[in-house]
């Protein structure tokens, strides 16, 4: 009976969220090209909060996408010298 019930048991579709394996999500693989210093400053920002550089460059752009949405479209300006507030 134990058998039996092992096989039900591997039949029946695990809901997503008690799945111990996350989905792989496809990313697009891409060059850049980026100044020595900056990137020494990146590899150190990124040790500091335990990410890769990629993950860290990953985490900034999705981080800066995310406020650009929330922003109203009145304040979207063409020009990206005019909104820079950290120069």
């Amino acid at each position: 009976m134990g058998h039996r019930v092992t096989e039900l048991l591997a039949l029946r579709p695990v809901p997503l969220a008690l799945c111990p394996i996350p989905m792989a999500v496809e990313k697009k693989a891409f060059v850049l090209r980026i100044q020595p210093e900056t990137l020494k400053e990146l590899e150190q920002w990124a040790q500091e909060e335990f990410r890769s550089v990629n993950g860290q460059i990953e985490y900034l752009l999705n981080d800066a996408l995310r406020k650009r949405r929330k922003r109203p479209k009145s304040n979207a300006s063409n020009d990206p010298d005019e909104s820079a507030t950290d120069e």
